[in-house]
């Protein structure tokens, strides 16, 4: 595979888990620098991904905290430099409707799908501007745009970061900057294996009869797999997607949600 990406700095939040693990490793293939930040540090996923890269550098992070980000990025660029790449993958979610909706779990949904992401970018963007290149992408959701009601703040969050997105992407036009939002629909994760946990429970029967219940709704008859949202996020990476910017890239496989 093509090390075009060598000599790159790649911050993932999230990274040790589900997508933001799969982009990990694709970034890492190509040669990047990884710099994982997560509230945990599994030893297993530290192992995976040292198999792939010795580029690799881990902390713990939480996005929901202005200090945490802080000490990482600085902490990265002292012992490799500043990031070249963000990707702002890190995010919850919770099974409520908006009646009766508990307030600090949508205060904690918010902080951490859109909060998370502004907080990093900030910490980021102004040594990316300065240097004349950067690349940002954080996770979104069909979410976004075809909601469900009983997951209210984890849809506003993805909303309000394609509003953050686009007003990134203007800021970061001039300067060779660009930032993107990949929505994608039903991915096979840890977060989804929960997900499905809880609504097999409402509904009465096994997380396997959910999931293939599931699986039978979506236009391709199966779930989209972390390495395809690894593979999109690596050439957004690239130089020849610059001009791939303010854009919500929805990896649907046909699917409305």
């Amino acid at each position: 595979m093509e090390p075009y990406l060598e000599g790159r700095i790649a911050i993932i939040t999230g990274g040790f888990a589900g997508i933001g693990k799969a982009i990990a490793i694709a970034l890492a293939a190509r040669g990047a620098t990884i710099a994982v930040g997560a509230r945990r540090q599994p030893e297993a996923a530290i192992a995976e991904l040292g198999s792939i890269t010795n580029a690799l550098f881990y902390r713990p992070l939480d996005v929901s905290d202005s200090d945490s980000v802080d000490a990482f990025v600085n902490d990265l660029a002292v012992e490799h430099g500043y990031a070249d790449i963000l990707v702002n993958s890190a995010g919850v979610t919770a099974h409520e409707l908006v009646c009766g909706h508990d307030e600090q779990s949508w205060l904690d949904v918010i902080d951490i799908n859109l909060s998370g992401p502004f907080r990093m970018i900030r910490a980021c963007l102004p040594k990316m501007i300065e240097r004349g290149w950067g690349r940002i992408i954080s996770i979104g959701s069909t979410a976004a745009t075809t909601a469900v009601a009983d997951h209210a703040a984890y849809c506003a969050s993805k909303s309000g970061l394609l509003g953050l997105n686009r007003a990134v992407a203007l800021e970061g036009a001039p300067h060779g900057v660009s930032s993107v939002v990949i929505s994608p629909t039903w991915v096979q994760t840890e977060m989804f294996d929960s997900s499905m946990a809880i609504q097999a429970s409402n509904a009465g029967h096994s997380t396997e009869e959910e999931i293939a219940r599931l699986v039978a709704e979506q236009p391709q008859q199966r779930l989209v797999q972390g390495a395809e949202l690894g593979a999109l996020a690596a050439f957004l990476c690239s130089d020849e997607a610059l001009g791939i910017t303010m854009e919500d890239i929805q990896l649907n496989a046909g699917n409305l949600w």
